[in-house]
């Protein structure tokens, strides 16, 4: 029988999700940058150059970027938001005290390119849903209490 969420922990559960969503959204729109920037760098041999000599943001042959290497901060700010992912998704996931194996599942959304997408509104309902029941339930206590 899987284990249910705290009952302490049910009104932290709203506020872990909308992080959640916003670290899975930008994770994943940087993991599709990412992916582009290594198509351009490694298949076609150009690095994207930020404030160079060829104008505001161009794109230049590989190893000869003498400004900004704008490729780079793309690799670094995806590898930064993919640990503020990790955090909600761990912060979601211990909350909703859901098995290792959704942990993993959630974790591999900031791996996989467009994966993110999919897995946070697959989440993001499945929470929803649960926070619905519970108050659902809550509210029909109350009405049963009232009528007693």
């Amino acid at each position: 029988m899987p284990l249910a969420p705290k009952p302490a922990d049910i009104p932290r559960i709203p506020g872990a999700l909308r992080l959640y969503k916003v670290a899975s959204i930008i994770t994943g729109v940087f993991l599709l940058l990412l992916c582009a920037e290594m198509v351009a760098k490694y298949l076609l041999g150009y690095e994207l150059e930020l404030g160079g000599p060829n104008g505001f943001l161009a794109m230049v042959p590989r190893d000869t970027v003498t400004a900004v290497n704008l490729s780079t901060g793309i690799l670094m700010a995806h590898g930064w938001f993919y640990v503020l992912y990790l955090f909600a998704d761990f912060r979601l996931w211990s909350l909703m005290r859901w098995p290792f194996s959704r942990f993993v599942l959630i974790a591999l959304g900031g791996v996989v390119p467009t994966l993110s997408f999919f897995v946070e509104v697959r989440v993001a309902r499945e929470v929803k849903a649960f926070l619905a029941a519970r108050e659902g339930a809550a509210t029909n206590e109350t009405v049963q209490e009232a009528r007693a």
